[in-house]
């Protein structure tokens, strides 16, 4: 008869690490000649704002002269508003006072930074300078220069295997009276709240970017011009059909589309993206000049 014995295992329970230690504040929007910068966060606190008194400085009449401050208590980093006028966020939530966790997005105005903490803080700082080269930071679409590399690969693909490939240039109607209405931080919400929409409709083989100011690029690759017109519509229908709710205000926003395809079909000789713009730029001109709202391919 076997012989059965009780083993008795100790069991340990993992804390969650803490979020002290070594951390830093990267600043990812807007462009300008600080794009990037990282500011270290020691022992004592870290105050944000226009003033020329505060540990970081950020010259933009969205920013109070004391904005927020940023402090540690024991192993955990905190935000906290000094009663500024635009308030300041974390992950897009307007907060008074809260803890901070690695990665987090930090708005102060119409400024974003990244917060990074822990042990890989410089692997992750990198890994966000190079994600800075591709994304753009307010909006989550790619940028203008990823833009233009992918397209140059896409119309060589194109080429190589006689495929479609489509694009549409679009862009917000009446944006500049959106800003002058209900200010620039409504703006900047409604630049990134488009494209949160629209990213949930991009599949992964195609692109989103943000080519500048209120224009927008989508790639369409291995998609015909019936295909990239149907697109354009979906997107059209999807901005123009639920309102853009911000801080009480909510208000209709439009955008107007152009739609360019280029078939490979022994037809077609490869082009330079500039050409491919061009023509869609053109279908855009043409959408905006025929009442907006609308598109034009």
């Amino acid at each position: 008869m076997s012989e059965w014995k009780t083993r008795i295992t100790k069991v340990q329970v993992v804390k969650p690490k803490a979020t002290g230690g070594e951390a830093c504040l990267v600043l990812i929007y807007p462009p300008g000649p600080e794009l990037g910068k990282r500011w270290s966060l020691g022992e004592t606190e870290i105050v944000v704002g226009r003033g020329s008194d505060c540990d970081i400085q950020i010259d933009r009449d969205s920013v109070s002269r004391r904005h927020a401050r940023v402090y540690r208590v024991d192993e955990q980093w905190f935000v906290e508003d000094l009663g500024s006028t635009n308030g300041s966020y974390i992950n897009d939530v307007p907060v008074q006072r809260s803890p901070l966790r690695d990665a987090d997005f930090v708005k102060i105005g119409s400024a974003i930074f990244k917060f990074l903490s822990g042990s890989g803080i410089e692997t992750s700082y990198h890994e966000e300078i190079y994600r800075m080269t591709i994304v753009d930071g307010l909006t989550g679409a790619h940028n203008k220069r990823y833009f233009l590399e992918f397209l140059e690969r896409e119309i060589a693909r194109c080429s190589r295997y006689g495929r479609p490939l489509s694009l549409i240039m679009f862009d917000i109607d009446h944006f500049k009276a959106i800003n002058d209405t209900h200010g620039h931080l409504t703006g900047d919400y409604v630049l990134k709240e488009l494209c949160r929409r629209l990213l949930g409709r991009t599949r992964k083989e195609e692109l989103l970017a943000r080519y500048g100011g209120e224009e927008f690029a989508c790639v369409l690759p291995e998609t015909d011009h019936a295909g990239a017109m149907a697109f354009a519509e979906q997107i059209r229908i999807l901005t123009d059909s639920t309102p853009f709710e911000y801080e009480g205000d909510s208000f209709k926003v439009t955008i107007s589309l152009g739609v360019t395809t280029l078939n490979n079909d022994g037809g077609d000789l490869v082009v330079e993206p500039a050409v491919l713009i061009k023509e869609a730029d053109e279908n855009l001109y043409a959408a905006k000049h025929g009442g907006r709202n609308r598109v034009v391919g």
